[in-house]
């Protein structure tokens, strides 16, 4: 006869095997979950960069054969990019590719397309500056401030100009007076106040509205975005293509998320952004080229400053280069970067 006293024993071994055994169970079970990604977009579903981030996103998917899953936020549905720096370091979001101008208030040096030295500048050289030790210094900084991770090289949304609403642009004369929104950061504030027009800074999902509401009189952005939130509704009237500095999208994913990957995975996701950026940046060439064909079906009338007035503009804006870097805070090590990117160049 077993007593009941070896019962007891016997249950409460068992009963502690089985709270021994549950966390690894759970583990297991964990283990099993994929992790989750969360990416924000405050543009248009119909805007490039959603497309390319879409197709990147699936493509992730696909390669991690279920250890990754997905989620697209985009019209700024959770964050607008102004944001979305702080919502990666406290986790909220996973992943963004906001615009380097959007980042300036954590990353100053992340202002330097607004450097006079760049106005005006074609693509092809700004592409030193993008890929070279201008682009690379700003990556480490993002990292360092962010505790994120930046995926590769940058996604060129493509070259920023003056739109207005009831004012025509034919000249930066014609800008005097204006209150024109900007997308945020120092140095598009001073290129505003230098051509005499005031800076305002609005997040672009709320554009559409303020516009048609009349809170400014026009805005610096590009055909692209003009083209896929149909701003023409609101009032866009007037382009004045001066090319004033590049737009570039930044992909980034969080330094949390980052260390949850083993090895093959990080490596997933920086082989298949290295192999698709070349055909991203492409696709993001024909779609300006495409929404400048678009604006101007649509009543928006683009005029372009010649060569000459570029340079003349480049030239008076570079007299203040320093008071600009100063204000904008951009460090003294970015701009040597940006210098001996340049090399060489007028």
């Amino acid at each position: 006869m077993i007593s009941n006293s070896s019962w007891s024993r016997r249950s409460f071994v068992t009963s502690a095997m089985s709270l021994v055994a549950a966390p690894a169970l759970c583990t297991g079970a964990r283990a099993d979950t994929p992790l989750l990604l969360r990416c924000s977009l405050d543009t248009a579903p119909s805007h490039t960069r959603n497309a390319v981030i879409r197709d990147y996103l699936g493509k992730i998917e696909t390669a991690a054969a279920g250890k990754i899953k997905t989620q697209l936020f985009e019209s700024g549905q959770l964050f607008p990019d102004l944001q979305v720096g702080k919502a990666l370091l406290q986790g909220q979001i996973e992943m963004a590719a906001p615009g380097s101008w959007s980042l300036t208030g954590i990353v100053p040096d992340a202002d330097l397309f607004q450097l006079p030295v760049l106005y005006g500048r074609p693509l092809e050289m700004l592409r030193r500056v993008i890929d070279g030790k201008s682009g690379q210094l700003l990556a480490r900084q993002l990292e360092g401030q962010l505790d994120s991770h930046v995926i590769g090289p940058w996604l060129d949304l493509g070259f920023f100009n003056w739109y207005s609403t009831n004012k025509p642009l034919h000249s930066y004369s014609d800008l005097k007076g204006l209150k024109i929104r900007n997308n945020g950061g120092a140095g598009q504030a001073w290129r505003t106040q230098f051509m005499g027009a005031i800076p305002n800074t609005t997040p672009l999902p709320n554009v559409p509205l303020a516009l048609s509401q009349g809170t400014f009189d026009g805005l610096i952005t590009t055909h692209e975005t003009v083209a896929s939130g149909q701003f023409w509704e609101s009032g866009i009237r007037h382009a004045l293509e001066d090319h004033q500095f590049i737009g570039e999208y930044i992909p980034i994913v969080s330094g949390a998320f980052w260390e949850k990957l083993p090895p093959d995975l990080r490596q997933v996701f920086t082989d298949l952004w290295r192999e698709n950026v070349g055909d991203y940046r492409a696709k993001m060439a024909a779609a300006q080229s495409r929404a400048s064909e678009l604006v101007q079906a649509h009543g928006i009338t683009v005029v372009a400053p010649s060569l000459d007035d570029l340079a003349a503009a480049r030239r008076d804006m570079m007299a203040s280069q320093d008071k600009l870097a100063k204000l904008s805070k951009i460090s003294s090590e970015m701009l040597a970067a940006v210098s001996a990117d340049l090399s060489g160049i007028d």
